[in-house]
């Protein structure tokens, strides 16, 4: 299972548990049972403080990562590889008494957490948001004993996934009720059951002094905005409602600079290790509601966020990013997770051997049909324009394959389901005016982005699409705030753009800043 090189860096990192642990197999006659039983073998061998038992779990193959002599542990229900190594390698450490590296306060507030808490995670071993959710989980069940975690892979338990109705990944069921999809940091899921946490944080929100500089927003544009501004050494704060932004949902990124390949989750942790390097205060899972502009130039510009709480600074920048657009078509929402998706690479996998769609003939849409192809029974991509946008050589590579059918001059109008999940969708050649009906289970949508911004329309400029409108210093049209990253109009939405805008943005409002009138300063800071 494990190749010499894996082993021996896994062997590196078991050095660090403390604690036996055993690792509780229950397994039946099949290959995945075969192939859990070699992997669970491989890693004994890897240390002395690690051996294998014999368990009856009702999910077969299944192990838990066991404590010896307690209850502590987590369980995986099937393989834990791809993307999830990285959990399973966490597992054993912490199982075996490594210590997190999760901020002290909150690993507190999970020992402090009172009631029984019995988590299940659906996961895709492609899927890239999962491992967040299922560290955080496994986490909570080590540090708090009355909590357990459960981790399944969908692919491996279709019988499960179909009768419980789990059409997206990662799913999160808490005492056998559903409790959340989507990525979550362990943060959130805290969050989500101490009814008590959102008022302690903007109580601590309340009590932040004014900032020179304030980062909305904690995606490349906001990182960098943040590192820029620190690094003039004045007080810098970045409130984010998830930092890294949509990076955290970005597969492979190849076209980063200097690095040949890397994953958004890797990013976005490097992102926010970055920002930590500095004396920069972090507030997480904080939503701006309303910008309220200083009255005078040089005053406090104040932001008030959903919780009640508010935030002040002298500069401003903008970095709330984008998020992917929807259809806007009847069904759409009813239907979200239930069929309609859009990430291919997380909740391809539950739509093995079925018929799909994908809507956006971009090459998002086309790299998400070619994906899908391999894994699917039939694709139908859907094209609003009369030809497809994407890239020649990714055309080429769609039309060679035998499973998809490609429709253009096509305009979606609904979504049909059966009231649970997708059962179809309808269009209208826009050539001829027909409508037509498509049978299948499940639906993509990749049609670009629509930027974070509503909540600035009576504060700031906008353009027509609902972009910041900002010049070459990053300054939007209210003096001493500024802008960078996808929320803005900036004409290429990449990463790379995005850090450099973000730097700008800093460095106009440090310049902004020091040319402030002395007396006028000193005043507002009175």
């Amino acid at each position: 299972m494990l190749d010499a090189n894996l082993k021996g860096q896994l062997k590196a990192y078991m050095a660090n548990i403390t604690q036996p642990i055993e690792l509780v197999a229950s397994l039946d006659d099949g290959a995945k049972s075969r192939e859990m039983n070699e992997l669970l073998t491989e890693i004994a061998e890897l240390s002395d403080k690690v051996s294998v038992a014999t368990g009856n779990d009702k999910r077969k193959p299944s192990f838990m990562i066991r404590r010896v002599g307690t209850d502590i542990g987590v369980t995986f229900a099937g393989l834990p590889m791809g993307h999830e190594f990285t959990s399973l390698v966490l597992a054993l450490l912490q199982v075996g008494g490594h210590l997190s590296k999760a901020a002290q306060d909150l690993i507190q507030q999970v020992k402090d957490l009172d009631g029984d808490f019995a988590f299940e995670t659906y996961f895709s071993l492609s899927c890239q948001n999962c491992p967040d959710v299922v560290q955080a989980l496994n986490l909570m069940s080590v540090l708090n004993p009355r909590i357990s975690h459960v981790a399944i892979d969908g692919g491996l338990f279709k019988d499960e996934v179909d009768a419980r109705k789990v059409m997206a990944v990662p799913t999160i069921f808490l005492n056998g009720e559903p409790f959340g999809q989507g990525r979550m940091e362990l943060e959130q899921i805290v969050a989500k059951i101490d009814s008590g946490a959102e008022a302690r944080a903007a109580e601590k929100i309340k009590a932040q002094d004014p900032f020179e500089v304030l980062v909305i927003g904690g995606g490349p544009a906001g990182a960098a905005s943040a590192i820029y501004a620190a690094r003039k050494g004045i007080r810098t704060g970045v409130a984010a409602e998830r930092f890294g932004g949509q990076v955290l949902d970005t597969m492979d990124i190849e076209n980063f600079i200097s690095v040949s390949r890397t994953e958004g989750p890797k990013l976005a942790s490097a992102l926010e290790a970055h920002v930590k390097d500095y004396d920069v205060e972090i507030m997480n899972l904080q939503k701006a509601a309303k910008l309220i502009p200083a009255k005078v130039e040089g005053g406090y510009h104040e932001v008030v966020l959903e919780n009640g709480a508010s935030l002040k600074g002298r500069t401003i920048i903008l970095s709330t990013g984008a998020r992917w657009r929807q259809m806007g078509v009847p069904g759409e929402d009813q239907y979200r997770n239930k069929g309609v998706a859009y990430c291919p690479h997380c909740d391809g996998p539950l739509f093995t051997g079925k018929r799909v769609a994908v809507i956006g003939g971009g090459n998002s849409g086309v790299e998400a049909a070619i994906d899908l192809a391999g894994i699917v029974a039939h694709v139908t991509l859907i094209e609003y324009d009369s030809q497809l946008r994407a890239d020649a050589v990714l055309q080429r590579k769609l039309a060679s394959l035998p499973n998809v059918k490609i429709i253009t001059s096509a305009l979606t109008t609904k979504v049909d389901g059966n009231g649970e999940r997708v059962t179809g969708l309808s269009y209208k050649d826009r050539n001829h005016g027909t409508e037509h009906d498509v049978e299948l289970e499940g639906i993509f949508v990749q049609i670009g982005l629509v930027p974070n911004t509503e909540w600035l329309k009576d504060a700031i400029a906008l353009s027509p699409r609902g972009e910041i409108e900002i010049d070459a210093r990053g300054e939007t049209s209210q003096p001493g705030i500024f802008a960078a990253g996808d929320c803005t109009t900036v004409p290429y939405k990449q990463i790379v753009i995005a850090m450099g805008a973000g730097s700008t943005a800093a460095l106009s409002a440090f310049d902004y800043l020091i040319r402030l009138p002395a007396s006028e300063e000193a005043a507002q800071a009175a």
